[in-house]
């Protein structure tokens, strides 16, 4: 697993199975609310633009996703859900944020120590691992049927950041936040094969682990990532494409 397009991969996959059991729904409906809360136009709010696409991707129904708008938006009531941000230690002393949106914040505080303790970390004060990340947007696009060189073209003249291309499966396009939905809509209409796109955390260096050690990484993100109140989990840790051949070969 090299740097970040490896795990984006596979949680992209995950989240398929997520959908399966009714936690990405859960999931995405709260983000919406929270979105909506800085507007309930998707045209004027990049935010909640992106996330009622992602809902749409899973075919989340039209009336689920409008109730969420107007919950945020104060039309209806609903409770109160707050966005919570933790930092932490995971094994080997890599740094671990944690995103959550939850309706009661003691309850997640202590699922969330629980979690990094019992997993081999510790939970950390605000700021303590925050300043190593740098909000991206990350946009993969399958190798197989790409055209490299016409693909770094058109991204470096729509205004990326980077193009990442040491993962065997994916290009990995990193932009800027606010360019990252008019970077993605032009790569679909000239019809790359995007695996997957989010805004997301993005070290600036990453830890390489060995095998032992990535095992317990791996259930530590795990764990936190099955809780209903955790929206998403961004880490510095950096798996070698053969180690993470050979766990996946024991699961």
């Amino acid at each position: 697993m090299s740097g970040h397009s490896k795990w984006a991969t596979i949680k992209h996959k995950k989240g398929a199975a997520d959908a399966q059991r009714g936690k990405l729904f859960s999931r995405l409906i709260k983000e919406i609310t929270l979105a909506a809360r800085d507007g309930g136009n998707p045209d004027m709010n990049p935010r909640l633009r992106t996330v009622i696409e992602n809902s749409k991707e899973v075919n989340m129904p039209q009336d689920n996703i409008k109730r969420a708008i107007q919950r945020g938006t104060g039309e209806l009531p609903g409770v109160i859900v707050e966005e919570i941000n933790y930092e932490g230690y995971g094994p080997g002393g890599i740094a671990v944020l944690v995103e959550t949106m939850t309706d009661n914040r003691n309850r997640i505080t202590a699922e969330v120590r629980k979690i990094f303790s019992r997993s081999g970390g510790s939970l950390g004060e605000a700021g303590c691992v925050s300043w190593m990340f740098s909000k991206k947007g990350c946009i993969g696009i399958k190798k197989e049927g790409t055209d490299e060189d016409k693909l770094l073209e058109i991204v470096m003249e729509l205004g990326a950041d980077d193009v990442k291309t040491d993962n065997a499966d994916v290009y990995e396009v990193i932009t800027d936040p606010g360019s990252f939905s008019g970077i993605k809509e032009s790569l679909k209409k000239q019809n790359f094969p995007i695996e997957y796109d989010e805004l997301s955390m993005i070290p600036q260096s990453y830890i390489k682990v060995e095998k032992d050690l990535a095992k317990q990484i791996l259930r530590l993100i795990e764990n936190l990532e099955e809780n209903d109140d955790v929206n998403a989990v961004y880490a510095n840790f950096d798996i070698s494409d053969e180690i993470m051949a050979e766990l996946q070969a024991e699961e």
